[in-house]
């Protein structure tokens, strides 16, 4: 009894902060329905940033709303594209798009962004670079990424270079493709670059290079931080998968 009472005073202590400062209001739900989980989740993703400030505890919070709210960031964007359709406003909603798996949303967004002076912008050229690739039309997204990558050097980073490398592997210009991925995986952080490279190997017949590719992956995964273990193992299973 003194138990329930005391998760019943920390619910109610918990459903006033909420409302005093403005919270969403689906948090009175979550805190009374699954006491007292919900109120320690509340807790840990609103109360403690709020209290402790810093990276890591705005980290901790944006990856609880993400996984209680997976949609949130997309209807907010969307509701800031109504409210004022700036290109800022476009490029937020197509990342959110893309986030969800809503890619043929996130290419509309991103070509109705290219436009004027943002014709020739480097982060919305990659995005719907991106987002074509992903919808199967790899040979559109091809012109953009030499168009980006003719820009200057500076534009020739990680991320247009695994894009160009999937884009080349897509059409059939393997060569070209490999030196791209291969580059990319050098110098992408994380899992991806490498994991692509892999599935890329694999796909061409060179099951060994892609074993190699696998154990490394495997060998750096034992090394990360358990922050970021569930996203490189995601990575690490799509290589897994290719490599059979």
């Amino acid at each position: 009894m003194i138990l329930l009472g005391l998760s019943l005073i920390f619910s109610i202590a918990l459903c006033v902060h909420v409302v005093r400062t403005g919270q969403q209001m689906y948090w009175l739900m979550i805190i009374l329905l699954f006491q007292p989980l919900g109120g320690l989740v509340y807790l840990i993703a609103i109360v403690a940033p709020n209290v402790l400030g810093g990276a890591k505890a705005q980290k901790a919070r944006q990856t609880a709303r993400q996984v209680l709210d997976p949609q949130r960031e997309y209807r907010e964007a969307g509701q800031a594209v109504e409210d004022a359709p700036t290109v800022a406003n476009r490029t937020r909603l197509a990342v959110a798009a893309s986030g969800l798996g809503r890619h043929a949303e996130a290419e509309r967004l991103y070509a109705e962004a290219l436009r004027g002076l943002y014709a020739d912008d480097p982060q919305l050229l990659l995005g719907r670079a991106n987002a074509l690739i992903e919808l199967g039309r790899s040979a559109e997204a091809l012109p953009l990424l030499e168009s980006l990558s003719a820009q200057s050097p500076a534009a020739r980073t990680p991320n247009v270079a695994l894009a160009m490398g999937r884009a080349y592997h897509a059409v059939g210009r393997q060569a070209e493709a490999d030196t791209a991925l291969r580059w990319a995986a050098a110098h992408l952080p994380g899992f991806e670059g490498m994991a692509r490279y892999a599935v890329f190997l694999a796909d061409t017949g060179r099951k060994d290079e892609a074993r190699e590719t696998l154990a490394e992956i495997d060998k750096r995964l034992a090394k990360t931080h358990s922050h970021f273990r569930k996203e490189a193992r995601g990575w690490r299973d799509l290589a897994a998968g290719a490599v059979g």
